[in-house]
């Protein structure tokens, strides 16, 4: 179960921020921008945008920045230079912003790359906003006992779960029934089966309510990001399987719902905005100004739910399947996607063989015995090297479409 505390709000918070120019990243250090006498910048972070990264830095006066790929430390250097900025490079150097002093680090490097940077911002007990969902997908387990022995305190971004923490925290644990996710649909929701065979990735990055980096906005067209929301909420929340749903909402208003043994539900609303999870995961328990839209029902008119098709977006069916079989097969999971979602990007295969590369892999290692649970971060690691490369092969296999 996620646990938070009230932080003192008698000086600024010191924020880092793993993953600074991405569209978490963004958002956030527009809430920073918004609220400048309530954070200080310690450390931001990106993997290869030096440019970006060191206008960031400058802009909001950050102790340190630090990209993830060594060889452009040189340049990173010379576009801070004069500014008294720190520069670093390099996997270590992730981790090691990570580790430094901060109140909160916000987890937002996308894939499994953010693993060790976000478990080493668990180990410094303190709070981590986790926007980083492979995390608990690959190693989900592994993670949360890393929460629960440092006494992290850790705050969902996803607006799913950030709906669901609200929804739950007026409440006692035994007398939960059921967590229910909302899915937009995506851009495809009314689409055919047949339709589906002709997307294009172009129409694929067109979410209809979202502004999101290209990886999870593929994953939100073929559900699959769904599904990976699944298993993170399963570890964040201690459910099981069972007590976990998904309604297909086209209008995004309702994040969450949370349904109670008495027979009542809640449901968290807002308009579709990443700044108000982001603002809740920096102040929780309170809450903070953020610029977003106010919700106004009237003005929305209706909301509409159903059933998501599996048969039309087996991805869905998959992510349950890999979460019903354990941690070995979600790790798989989340590997075998990067995979499929980045060659269906570089118009290597088709829209729906990005189901099919991930539920072969996950059958693939399963014939071969090897969906045991890792018990580290090196075997995670292994376990999604080897996911990758039967993907990879599933991909070359299929050939260029």
């Amino acid at each position: 179960m996620v646990t938070a505390i009230a932080k003192s709000p008698e000086r600024p918070m010191r924020l880092s921020i793993l993953g600074a120019t991405g569209s978490v990243g963004a958002s956030t250090l527009d809430l920073v921008a918004a609220n400048p006498d309530a954070f200080e910048i310690e450390a931001v972070t990106a993997q290869t945008q030096v440019g970006a990264l060191a206008a960031i830095a400058r802009r909001h006066g950050a102790k340190a920045a630090i990209v993830g790929d060594a060889a452009l430390f040189r340049d990173l250097k010379a576009e801070l230079s004069g500014s008294g900025i720190e520069a670093h490079a390099g996997a270590g150097a992730l981790v090691e912003a990570a580790s430094r002093p901060s109140d909160c680090v916000m987890a937002s490097i996308v894939g499994v790359a953010g693993l060790e940077p976000s478990l080493a911002a668990v180990r410094q007990g303190r709070r981590v906003a986790l926007a980083n969902k492979e995390c608990l997908v690959s190693a989900g387990r592994l993670f949360m006992r890393e929460v629960a022995r440092c006494g992290t305190e850790l705050v969902p971004v996803d607006s799913e779960h950030s709906g669901v923490l609200q929804a739950l925290s007026a409440h006692t644990p035994d007398m939960l029934d059921r967590i229910v996710l909302t899915a937009s649909g995506g851009p495809f929701r009314c689409w055919s089966r047949e339709a589906l065979e002709t997307v294009t990735v172009e129409a694929a990055l067109k979410h209809p309510n979202w502004t999101m980096g290209r990886k999870i906005t593929i994953d939100s067209a073929t559900l699959m990001n769904k599904g990976l929301e699944l298993i993170e909420a399963l570890h964040l929340f201690g459910v099981r399987p069972d007590q976990l749903g998904v309604v297909v909402h086209p209008q995004s208003i309702v994040h969450a719902l949370v349904s109670y043994k008495d027979g009542s539900t809640m449901a968290q609303m807002a308009w579709p905005d990443m700044r108000t999870p982001i603002a809740l995961s920096l102040a929780w328990p309170r809450r903070m100004p953020a610029p977003t839209k106010r919700l106004d029902l009237a003005e929305v008119g209706s909301l509409t739910f159903e059933a998501p098709d599996e048969a039309r977006f087996p991805a869905l069916r998959v992510a349950k399947m890999a979460m019903a079989e354990g941690g070995a097969a979600t790790a798989v999971l989340n590997a075998a996607n990067e995979v499929a979602v980045e060659a269906f990007l570089a118009k290597r295969i088709r829209f729906l063989h990005i189901a099919e590369v991930v539920e072969r892999a996950i059958e693939s290692l399963a014939r071969s015995g090897g969906l045991v649970e890792p018990q580290s971060v090196e075997e995670v690691l292994a376990l999604d090297g080897q996911a990758r490369r039967i993907a990879a092969a599933d991909v070359e296999r299929l050939g260029v479409v």
